[in-house]
């Protein structure tokens, strides 16, 4: 199996070189951006499979560099910050981000983050071609694109997922903790929030009226079929 790489981009040394530590020693091969345009010149040179980014960045900060990168190829980003701010964690996944890290953060669970969201990317890769229509919204798995009346959406890779999991069961209202373990693999119910981000998301994306939520529940997608 090809060894997958990791850009890491934080302006900190000693945060970048203890993550760049842990990922190698998980396998990865990593390499280190210390601001904004070292990391979009070193993100099209290499070619990695997932991004750690830091939002505060000299040059310009980490929104603008994802921005960036995902006009260029979808990959999975996992951002970090230090303020644990809806505001904030909303524009980031605005912007392309998958998922996100408040620091301070074990190395232990930014590595197994990582591992997640790659695993999610192969799956979807795996999976056989299908195109699901559910009203007018349009989800082609094979080439991961999606239609809503006939004008393109630019998804993340874990809003795409989402969506899908969602088309594959709609009108049923699905917990919170079931979406966290069937889309994001994370067995423990904690990190809901993540889930009402990323929902809040595909609404922004594709329209207020495609999921509704469920108070004290979760969420289902009211499409018509």
């Amino acid at each position: 199996m090809k060894e997958r790489r990791v850009l890491v981009v934080e302006d900190e040394r000693t945060i970048a070189e203890s993550v760049a530590t842990r990922l190698r020693a998980e396998g990865f091969a990593v390499e280190i951006a210390a601001d904004g345009p070292a990391a979009v010149t070193r993100f099209r040179a290499w070619q990695p499979d997932l991004v750690v980014l830091d939002v505060m960045l000299p040059g310009f900060d980490g929104l603008e560099v994802c921005r960036r990168i995902q006009a260029d190829r979808p990959v999975p980003v996992l951002m970090l910050t230090a303020r644990d701010d809806e505001t904030d964690l909303l524009v980031g996944l605005a912007v392309g981000a998958d998922d996100y890290l408040t620091k301070p953060f074990s190395m232990r669970e930014l590595a197994a983050r990582v591992h997640v969201l790659l695993r999610r990317v192969e799956r979807a890769a795996a999976a056989p071609p299908a195109t699901v229509a559910l009203g007018d919204v349009e989800i082609n798995q094979a080439e991961r694109r999606v239609l809503r009346a006939g004008v393109e959406v630019h998804l993340t890779p874990t809003e795409f997922d989402l969506l899908v999991h969602f088309a594959g069961r709609p009108r049923t209202v699905l917990p919170r903790e079931r979406l966290l373990a069937d889309v994001w693999g994370w067995a423990d119910g904690s990190g809901t929030r993540t889930v009402d981000s990323h929902v809040k998301a595909l609404r922004r994306k594709l329209g207020a009226d495609l999921i509704r939520t469920v108070h004290g529940v979760g969420y289902a997608l009211e499409v018509q079929p």
